[in-house]
């Protein structure tokens, strides 16, 4: 069963376990398993409610593992996946169905695609007829040029780990202060995540709570989310689940701001039951 109230929600995280098919074209492949049961447990004691499964690089377009993670926890967990552009309706409605509530393009390292194809145009219909967001995970050198179709077709659009700025600090970093200027169209989302993904470990700490600082003046808490980015793929050297969850505090000092940015707007951005918000906490 899930918890009766929202307390927060970790935005950001994956599972999968070993011997599930990998994609042909991948930056790595996990050697360890991370499984719903940790994940689970996890949120448990930290405090957090809610969760959303996004799916890894690493499984391409195969979304079976995540979507029945997301059917054993139906009120607890939604889903973002990755799909084909030429998904027909009948399987992005079973997605829906399952919990999926928006597709990622995560084109760190990839060429990026021609959206101006019918395929890409027709599946951003799709997804906004179904009420879904399209999160981007681009080097910020590239932000501007990856988002401009996403915002053409009319969709939300969630920018993964900060925009991915390439220097410190952030608002130095030309895709950065695109993503800043952007906030004023009022239809992107970003999530303070992954900072480590970003930045030095010695630089981590100072500019990551620049960044996010910077973020949340232009976005306002309303479109900021918070995510784990558990297991912290190629990056478990550094990071842990008690770390990110604590880094938000010092990113966002004021708890009411905070408490939007944990349970309010990502509530309503991943389509969690509102009435399940417990206003008291």
């Amino acid at each position: 069963m899930p918890p009766a109230a929202i307390t927060a929600i970790d935005s950001h995280a994956h599972v999968f376990a070993h011997g599930l098919p990998l994609a042909a074209a991948r930056r790595h492949a996990p050697d360890y398993e991370a499984t719903l049961a940790e994940y689970l447990a996890l949120l448990d004691a930290h405090g957090v409610s809610h969760g959303v499964l996004v799916q890894p690089s690493f499984l391409g377009l195969d979304n079976s593992f995540l979507l029945g993670a997301l059917r054993a926890c139906p009120g607890r967990l939604r889903g973002v996946a990755v799909v084909d552009p030429t998904a027909d309706d009948a399987m992005l409605h079973a997605m829906a169905e399952a919990g999926i509530c928006g597709i990622r393009l995560n084109l760190v390292g990839l060429p990026l695609p021609d959206f101006s194809r019918p395929e890409w145009h027709r599946l951003f219909a799709r997804a906004r007829a179904l009420g879904w967001h399209v999160e981007l995970h681009r080097e910020s050198r590239d932000l501007a040029l990856a988002a401009q179709a996403v915002l053409d077709a009319g969709c939300a659009l969630v920018v993964d780990h900060f925009g991915r700025p390439a220097s410190a600090p952030a608002t130095a970093d030309e895709g950065f202060a695109w993503l800043l200027g952007a906030a004023a169209s009022g239809r992107i989302w970003v999530k303070l995540s992954a900072a480590y993904r970003n930045w030095p470990a010695a630089t981590t700490g100072t500019a990551a709570r620049d960044a996010a600082r910077a973020l949340l003046k232009a976005f306002g808490p309303g479109r900021l989310v918070w995510g784990s980015d558990w297991p912290h793929t190629q990056h478990r050297e550094v990071a842990n689940y008690a770390a990110t969850h604590a880094a938000l505090a010092d990113w966002v000092p004021d708890e009411t701001a905070r408490r939007r940015i944990l349970v309010d707007t990502p509530a309503q951005l991943f389509k969690f039951k509102t009435g399940d918000i417990n206003d008291d906490q």
